[in-house]
């Protein structure tokens, strides 16, 4: 029988695969568990057609996020925090304050799991980290940690997180 899948089946497809398999399979397991629908010629016009609707919606919010990512890249966001005296944080830059940073700076709401902080920022200095928008829409945020009593000047190279 074949069958459409609605979502990714392991060692069998992925959403949207046309396959092949056992009809007790199929009326059993897959269409029962809502996985997959039979194969009919309404099921893959539908299923066409749906499939170039979530085509224009990724393409817009493709779009969406291609601007929002220059709007990123152009912006420096800068922490001032109480600092020791070799330049190490009392506390440290997390990317939910990253993410809260954003919000209050910008008017953008970046979830703090999307930010690709490896580790929190624990140094003074000049850092870029990553903000993962979609699959292949990453820019990268220039985050600037400066000592709340002095001055800061950007001698170093900067680090890349991530």
């Amino acid at each position: 029988m074949k069958v459409i899948l609605k979502e990714d089946v392991d060692n069998l497809g992925r959403a949207g695969d046309i396959k092949s398999v056992a009809d007790g399979y199929a009326r059993n397991y897959l269409i029962p568990q809502g996985m997959a629908v039979r194969a009919t010629a309404g099921a893959m016009k539908d299923f066409e057609h749906r499939q170039e609707v979530q085509a224009k919606k990724h393409e817009r919010m493709k779009k969406r996020a291609e601007g929002l990512a220059q709007r990123l890249t152009a912006h420096t966001l800068t922490f001032e925090v109480k600092t020791g005296e070799t330049g190490q944080l009392y506390g440290s830059i997390t990317s939910a304050d990253i993410a809260e940073a954003l919000e209050q700076e910008l008017d953008v709401e970046i979830d703090r799991r999307d930010i690709a902080l490896s580790e929190p920022l624990r140094e003074v200095g000049e850092h870029f980290v990553a903000i993962q928008l979609m699959e292949d829409v990453e820019p990268q945020v220039q985050v600037i940690v400066k000592p709340e009593d002095g001055e800061w000047t950007p001698d170093a190279e900067p680090t890349e997180e991530s």
